[in-house]
């Protein structure tokens, strides 16, 4: 059995950057990437100083020559299943059946955003279809903006629009759900909401020109902003019993510490401040607490080893 000191579950930016940690911490290091990633379709990566606008897959290219500095193992396969044994080991199994085994275990698999069913929404996502202003919104200033929300409340994300744009109409395909005191807020900002059912989005080339209704009607849009929720990528934090809070992340001290000894999460699967440069900052302090927590344990066996014997 060929033991890791921490297996990564998690190929993305705070599981990459735990990796580099923990490599230059001379630490044997797997990380498991399915190469599916939440940012994958986005047309450049943003809020991360001597990053703006690259693409995610150069990101990623230049985070695995990194790991190869270090003798990081990457390998591209998907976890189904992991488990600690009586003895603190946590033993993780692949899609093939095979196990592999470490003292330490950070899933960083991030979150996956649940795309509204209506007809072009997958095909304009990442391109003119979004979910976070803080990410796009420079890139659609002064365009035409929209916001979807059908069975969640969008008046927030509205309001937070208009600092990119005069230009800003919430949909709720069908739904009322705008209650009267955001209402109003929205009114005083000059902000229509429309709830007219949405029969599709209409555009070439992944770029949004107009929502097309039910009935026929049509409203000329540049861009279009969702809420819809999020899931995890994966149950593996979840099936070890880990605390979830209301907004299905899960729950970690300051630390990346799950309520699972040995157990860390980083990422989007553990917080809602949804910026690569976040993740990779909790990758990295996983990666230090990791790095300490595997010292510790190595010192207090070493002590309990040396300790003397008493001499009947």
């Amino acid at each position: 059995m060929e033991l890791q000191d921490c297996i990564i579950i998690g190929g993305g930016p705070a599981g990459l950057n735990a990796a580099v940690v923990l490599g230059r911490c001379r630490r044997k290091v797997l990380v498991f990437d399915t190469e599916n990633y939440r940012n994958g379709s986005s047309h450049g990566m943003h809020n991360y100083l001597t990053r703006d606008d690259i693409l995610p897959g150069d990101f990623l290219n230049i985070c695995h020559q990194e790991l190869e500095k270090y003798s990081v193992q990457l390998l591209h396969k998907k976890i189904v299943t992991a488990a600690k044994n009586n003895e603190g080991i946590f033993i993780a199994k692949d899609e093939d059946g095979r196990l592999y085994y470490s003292k330490k275990l950070l899933v960083a698999t991030g979150l996956t955003d649940t795309l509204p069913g209506v007809p072009g929404f997958k095909e304009m996502y990442g391109r003119s279809v979004f979910h976070c202003p803080y990410c796009d919104g420079w890139e659609v200033r002064d365009k035409r903006l929209g916001v979807y929300a059908k069975n969640k409340e969008g008046w927030e994300l509205a309001l937070t629009l208009k600092g990119w744009s005069e230009q800003v109409i919430l949909y709720t395909d069908g739904k009322n759900k705008v209650k009267p005191e955001h209402k109003q807020q929205l009114d005083a900002n000059n902000i229509p909401v429309i709830r007219l059912p949405i029969d599709r989005l209409y555009g070439i080339d992944g770029q949004l020109e107009k929502i097309i209704f039910k009935n026929g009607e049509e409203r000329p849009c540049d861009a279009l902003f969702f809420v819809n929720g999020y899931i995890q990528q994966c149950n593996l934090a979840e099936a070890f019993g880990c605390e979830m809070n209301k907004k299905g992340v899960v729950v970690t001290n300051r630390y990346q510490q799950t309520n699972i000894p040995g157990l860390y999460v980083a990422g989007d699967a553990s917080k809602d401040m949804h910026f690569v440069v976040v993740a990779g900052a909790e990758g990295a302090k996983a990666g230090v607490i990791i790095n300490k927590e595997l010292q510790k344990e190595h010192t207090d066996k070493k002590a309990e080893i040396s300790k003397p014997t008493a001499v009947l």
